[in-house]
This record gives structure tokens, C-alpha cells and sequence, in this order.
């Protein structure tokens, strides 16, 4: 028995750091996560496919640990300063599907960057703890995006 909670997060800022050095850094899947916080382990599938592994969160007795592959695609367009990343979830890995997108748009020495998530966790609890259960798993994830953008922004020069 498990529960089902959905994600659905959406971000628009801007860095202080040119569009192709945003995007080298957002294409380039470990660099960019290496600034998520709480990835136990990231785990290259091949073919642009990349698995995971969150750390484990909880108490030592209850406990869930969140796992899931995507597929990453980029492109650049250097006359433009635009891009984009995309990552579409792998269903069978893990217990999470998780999608989304980086929009790259340069603005001469500053660049506007969108971040959608989408996708759902199951969580490995009855039904009934859905009502308990699902606020503090969206909580968390959102915590763990807050602390991944602003770390990125710290990477890029501060935000613009």
C-alpha cells in the first residue's frame, strides 16, 4: 500500500552570469545536480539517462528514500542566448516519475532562467496517512529546490 503525491513547482529568476556559461553548467547533468542538496548518488543509465538516489529521510524506524531516472535532452542557440534542458521520467526506476525543464535566456551579461518540476513520489504508507503524509513530502521537496536554486545563484555571481 501507498501513497501518491504530487509535485508541481514552478521558478523564474535571473543570475548575473552569461547565458552559455548558465547553460554549459544546467546541460552538463552531474555539475548540476552536484548542487541539489541531499543526493546520495547519481547514477549514470547511458544514453542521457541519468537515475537519483536521495538520502534517506525520516527517523531509523520510519524512513523513505526517494529514487527515480530521467531522461535529459539540451540545446543551445548561441546566436539567440537561448536553451533549453529538458528531463522526461523513466518509468521502473525507483519509486518517483520526475519531469521538467530549464529555459535559458541571455540578456547580455545577465541571464532569465525558468525551472518547472513536475512528477509524483509514492510513498510506501496507507491511504489514510495521505492527509498527514503528502504536505510534508511537497514540503520537503520544495525545501530541497529552494536550497538547489539558491545555490546556483551563488554559482552564477548572485542574482540579477
Amino acid at each position: 500500500m501507498s501513497i501518491t503525491v504530487k509535485i508541481d513547482l514552478g521558478y523564474e529568476f535571473a543570475v548575473k552570469s552569461a547565458a552559455a556559461d548558465v547553460f554549459a553548467v544546467l546541460s552538463d547533468v552531474p555539475e548540476s545536480v552536484s548542487h541539489f542538496p541531499k543526493v546520495e548518488q547519481l547514477v549514470d543509465l547511458g544514453g542521457g539517462t541519468w537515475r537519483w538516489e536521495m538520502e534517506k529521510v525520516g527517523t531509523a524506524q520510519v524512513n523513505i528514500q526517494t529514487v527515480y531516472a530521467s531522461k535529459y535532452t539540451s540545446k543551445f542557440d548561441a546566436a539567440k542566448g537561448t536553451g533549453t534542458v529538458k528531463w522526461t521520467p523513466v518509468k521502473g526506476e525507483g519509486n518517483a516519475l520526475v519531469g521538467g525543464h530549464w529555459k535559458i535566456t541571455g540578456q547580455g551579461k545577465t541571464t532569465a532562467l525558468e525551472l518547472a518540476i513536475e512528477g509524483t513520489v509514492d510513498v510506501p504508507l496507507p491511504g489514510l496517512m495521505k492527509m498527514v503524509v503528502a504536505p510534508v513530502v511537497e514540503a520537503e521537496f520544495e525545501k530541497l529546490v529552494d536550497k538547489y536554486i539558491a545555490n546556483l545563484i551563488k554559482r552564477f555571481g548572485g542574482e540579477a
